[in-house]
């Protein structure tokens, strides 16, 4: 495809004279605008790669053929997408379940959320990706020395904060102390 002052006048040409029943077959074919300029969008950059296969004098027939080619794309890639996200929806159903069926989740994700976000991130990866220290590593672009020993001090204080959380709190009896006290100290 070569790319000279005679190709972009004829391009220029034909989408000047088409693009307006391009975009109208577009519209009438999509829910939204954007999804119409986008259905144009694409089918004249097929035209401008494809512009010596165009036929001469049928060109807004071909442009039709390409846009409906291009609309039926992007509706498989629509399916596709929504395909993707139920079964994903499906998954994160199935996880969240897994998770609240545990029964110190939510006290486990409240002592998570105490600490800082480099412990909190080096906890998740650990525990929830089940991640070696190497691999952490990898993944932060640390040396795993390092990692280790962040990683032996996120877990002491997420068992600090377990502990004090889930620890029996027993009930102290303490004589209540007078507002006024006629000693002074």
């Amino acid at each position: 495809m070569e790319h000279t002052p005679t190709r972009t006048r004829q391009f220029e040409a034909i989408f000047d004279t088409h693009h307006r029943a391009i975009l109208a077959y577009a519209l009438r074919r999509t829910t939204k605008r954007e999804d119409a300029a986008d259905i144009v969008a694409d089918t004249f950059l097929v035209a401008w790669r494809r512009l010596d296969d165009m036929p001469s004098g049928a060109e807004l027939l071909w442009l039709y053929g390409v846009a409906r080619n291009v609309l039926a794309n992007a509706r498989r890639g629509d399916r596709r997408r929504e395909q993707l996200a139920e079964n994903l929806r499906r998954e994160l159903r199935s996880v969240d379940m897994a998770v609240a069926e545990h029964p110190r989740a939510d006290e486990v994700r409240s002592a998570i959320a105490t600490l800082s976000p480099d412990d909190r991130e080096l906890i998740q990866l650990a525990y929830w990706e089940d991640l070696s220290p190497a691999q952490i590593a990898t993944v932060l672009q640390i040396p795993a020395s390092t990692v280790r020993v962040r990683l032996h001090r996120a877990r002491n204080a997420l068992r600090t904060t377990l502990e004090r959380t889930s620890a029996p709190r027993p009930h102290l009896a303490v004589a209540p102390t007078p507002l006024h006290s006629k000693e002074t100290p």
